[in-house]
């Protein structure tokens, strides 16, 4: 057999094999071909725009964290600001309650000093008309001698 011939023979059935291929066998797998790359588009842009997505998303919530944690350094200070003043105002009172006690103490201790005095005046003016009485050896009337008590009781 001749080698050209033997060639030739070989192309036919190549050529039908290719021609077959491209008619029936090419266009599906190109068309999944082409439908794969579609998705495959499709699911990179899906995930660059979540990508984008989730950066702005990352940075509102930077952006919350941010105020939430200066309003939270607001209304602790405000808070630690609330106390002090809370503090001084017992303070206050309880300085004011004090001196309303050391008062009421002074103004009793006075009242008890007084009346002391004026128990310690009675019984002075009773010695001293006992001892009168001794002296003059007869009974001193305290009602006749009233103003001399009364004198008496003012200068001790």
């Amino acid at each position: 057999m001749n080698i050209n011939a033997s060639l030739f023979i070989q192309w036919i059935p190549f050529a039908v094999l290719v021609f077959v291929t491209m008619r029936f066998i090419w266009p599906p797998i190109t068309k999944a071909l082409d439908e794969r790359a579609g998705k495959i588009r499709e699911g990179l842009a899906a995930a660059d725009k979540a990508k984008a997505e989730l950066a702005t998303a990352n940075k509102a919530a930077d952006e919350q964290r941010a105020i939430a944690r200066n309003e939270t350094t607001k209304l602790l200070a405000d808070a630690e600001k609330r106390a002090a003043a809370i503090v001084d105002e017992a303070k206050k009172r309880a300085e004011e309650e004090g001196a309303k006690i050391v008062a009421a103490a002074k103004a009793d201790a006075e009242q008890q000093a007084t009346r002391a005095r004026e128990a310690l005046r009675e019984q002075v003016a009773v010695l001293a008309v006992k001892g009168a009485e001794q002296i003059l050896q007869r009974e001193v009337n305290a009602s006749v001698h009233a103003e001399l008590l009364g004198r008496l009781k003012t200068e001790l």
